[in-house]
């Protein structure tokens, strides 16, 4: 049995009732056999794929907090930070009811590649809970923001790990968070990014992940002969992410004609109205159905459905495994050429397969969606320094950022015999700089 697949199973059997961990490593060691055949012996020898796959910490922890009713509720907590060869653990917190360590570890896993395409010397981790802020009032997050931060805090720090935001975590619990953490610690220091402008966050922070996605997609197109400009694309999602790509296409020329959140979907052959769809989600934080009731041209549909609409680029921006092998189906038949993905793994693993089969570009997220936290690195370094850089330096470095790691992990699928495969390109090109870190730094 080769390497990689002893460390797949030993995964399965140490791991179990993972699901989402499972898949992020198969996904992510079956692209890299070319290079770890290669290096058998060393790896092996080295224990290097054992250690890759292992974290060097998993924190689980009581969140206990009181509703607006005098009820005590109990959550639970978690940081799993996963690998820090090239810097501090970076990655979001994610606060959403199928929060479990499976998949934490999942995102954690995938945020060691991510984070190592930017760059930039940040490490992988992710933490989060099975807390739902959806119905909640001001007080009751609040509540639970300062009780998670209270543990939180003795495991994190501006040069050891740096949590940011998530599905479910914006500025409003970011400053709940911050708040409490130099409340106990008694440091103002840059050990949360995605903090308001007021108390050093970054300028186009919000937009970043969005506008990175573009900038990614826009130069895979280009160097594939191909144009956003006139492009139709359909977006799924309608949080931060999902907002700001669509802002984005749309100023580089394309139109956005769907969105969408849990409970259904908006398609809009007119145009996606971007101020519209910001004043639903991000002001009264309601549901789509108000987008459709506002806007004459836009059509409700409940449940899924957007990956059944016509389109040239597709970006799922919502969660994962979102986009399964019949909407792969659908979006080949109605000649889709490309698919970039917004949102951590959206994609499953027999429908990536599929689209890359059938000639569509495909960027897989830990590439496509690395300008969220390629900018929460931004932040860290303008905390670092006590200053706050413009908009248009931050969004500038953004690009060239994206830019770059599309060539990287291009260059990289090229070195290995699979020039086209973004998949394998974005893996290998993560895991050499962390392979070279760890074995640098010794047994560790």
């Amino acid at each position: 049995m080769s390497y990689v697949d002893e460390v797949i199973e030993l995964v399965v059997k140490q791991n179990p009732a993972e699901p989402e961990f499972h898949q992020a490593v198969k996904e992510v060691l079956e692209s890299l056999r070319a290079v770890v055949d290669a290096n058998e012996e060393k790896f092996r020898r080295e224990g290097i794929l054992e250690r890759l796959v292992n974290p060097e910490r998993q924190i689980k922890f009581r969140v206990p907090w009181v509703d607006d009713k005098g009820n005590v509720q109990v959550n639970t907590g978690y940081r799993v930070q996963f690998n820090s060869a090239i810097g501090p653990y970076k990655g979001g917190l994610r606060l959403h009811p199928s929060v479990n360590l499976g998949i934490i570890k999942f995102l954690g896993f995938e945020q060691i590649f991510k984070n190592s395409l930017t760059g930039l010397p940040i490490g992988g981790g992710k933490g989060g809970s099975d807390f739902d802020p959806k119905g909640k009032s001001d007080r009751e997050i609040m509540a639970f923001c300062q009780s998670f931060m209270t543990e939180l805090c003795k495991y994190i720090g501006a040069d050891t790990d740096v949590p940011a935001g998530d599905i479910g975590t914006g500025a409003r619990e970011i400053g709940y968070m911050f708040g409490q953490y130099k409340r106990i610690r008694g440091l103002y220091e840059g050990v949360l990014t995605g903090k308001g402008l007021s108390y050093g966050g970054s300028l186009a922070r919000t937009e970043a992940t969005g506008y990175g996605l573009l900038y990614l997609t826009e130069e895979m197109l280009k160097c594939n002969g191909k144009d956003i400009k006139g492009a139709t694309v359909c977006v799924s999602g309608s949080g931060n992410v999902a907002i700001y790509a669509t802002e984005k296409a749309q100023q580089l020329g394309a139109k956005v004609v769907t969105v969408s959140d849990s409970t259904g979907w908006v398609y809009d052959p007119e145009g996606i109205d971007v101020a519209l769809l910001k004043e639903v989600k991000e002001v009264k934080r309601a549901r789509l159905t108000e987008y459709a009731a506002a806007r004459p041209s836009a059509q409700y549909h409940e449940g899924r459905g957007v990956w059944t609409i016509k389109c040239d680029v597709a970006l799922p921006c919502a969660t994962q495994n979102e986009l399964l092998l019949e909407d792969a189906k659908a979006l080949v038949a109605n000649g889709c050429t490309a698919v970039a993905e917004g949102a951590n793994m959206p994609t499953t693993m027999d429908a990536t397969e599929y689209l890359q089969q059938n000639g569509v570009l495909f960027a897989p997220g830990k590439a496509a969606n690395a300008g969220g936290v390629a900018t929460s690195a931004l932040e860290m370094s303008q905390n670092s320094e006590r200053l706050s850089w413009t908009f248009e330096e931050v969004d500038s470095k953004l690009q060239n950022i994206m830019v770059n790691i599309f060539h990287n992990l291009d260059d990289a699928a090229k070195r290995y015999n699979a020039e086209g495969n973004y998949v394998v390109g974005a893996n290998i090109a993560g895991f050499e700089k962390v392979v070279d870190a760890m074995l640098a730094q010794g047994v560790c």
